[in-house]
């Protein structure tokens, strides 16, 4: 029989995954929709802009406010700062799109 500590620690280590996974797929979806915008001039509207510069921001804020956990592995700590260099990127390729 498991100990209940080993239950949660499992838990949570797996709903941390799954958390990091949802943000990089989240940041994937902004990426292909911020670069199909470019491509077309007129889909930069005003509402597009606000809407995609808003999801940018919560995905930003969500990244930065992360805590590692002290139990999480070199491998969850490097995602995570890849996935903030890619939200920084993102920005800048929809800045350049919403310019157009």
């Amino acid at each position: 029989m498991s100990m209940p500590k080993d239950e949660v620690f499992h838990e949570m280590k797996k709903s941390w995954k799954t958390h990091i996974k949802s943000m990089e797929k989240s940041i994937k979806l902004l990426e292909k929709h911020i670069a199909e915008a470019s491509e077309m001039a007129d889909i930069c509207t005003d509402e597009w802009c606000e809407a995609t510069e808003h999801v940018i921001d919560e995905l930003s804020n969500a990244l930065y406010s992360i805590s590692e956990p002290k139990w999480s592995d070199e491998e969850d700590n490097k995602k995570i700062k890849e996935l903030k260099r890619r939200v920084h990127d993102l920005y800048a390729n929809y800045k350049a799109a919403a310019g157009q």
